[in-house]
């Protein structure tokens, strides 16, 4: 079964760092367009950091100079270093991404959610 799995999340105190990890598994090809999202409560799920399959990349602006999106191909992981972090920072954050994967001998791709992971930032 084809999948995203996060981890990392936590609770940090401002300032502090955390780096968050989404795992594809299954039989996957490749990782093409992704993305790490955050939602806060009672708010709209917005777009952080992005990387294309060409390597290209792009930060709201509330986090550009603070978080960097990186990923692993041989492992098939896509990180979210953050830095320097905000109380405004605290929500669930998830990747999302189109997966290659083959499904019956056939390589196909889909778009996929991970399930979320939480980020507590304290003041």
């Amino acid at each position: 079964q084809v999948q995203l799995v996060e981890s990392g999340g936590g609770l940090v105190q401002v300032g502090g760092s955390l780096r968050l990890s989404c795992a594809a598994s299954g039989r996957i090809i490749g990782i093409n367009g992704m993305g790490w999202y955050r939602q806060a409560p009672g708010k709209q799920r917005e777009l952080v950091a992005a990387s294309s399959s060409g390597g290209s990349t792009n930060y709201a602006d509330s986090v550009k100079g603070r978080f960097t999106i990186s990923r692993d191909n041989a492992k098939n992981t896509v990180y979210l270093q953050m830095n320097s972090l905000k109380p405004e920072d605290t929500a669930v954050y998830f990747c999302n991404a189109d997966l290659t994967y083959f499904r019956n001998s056939i390589p196909r791709t889909d778009n996929y959610w991970g399930q979320g992971t939480q980020v507590t930032v304290s003041s």
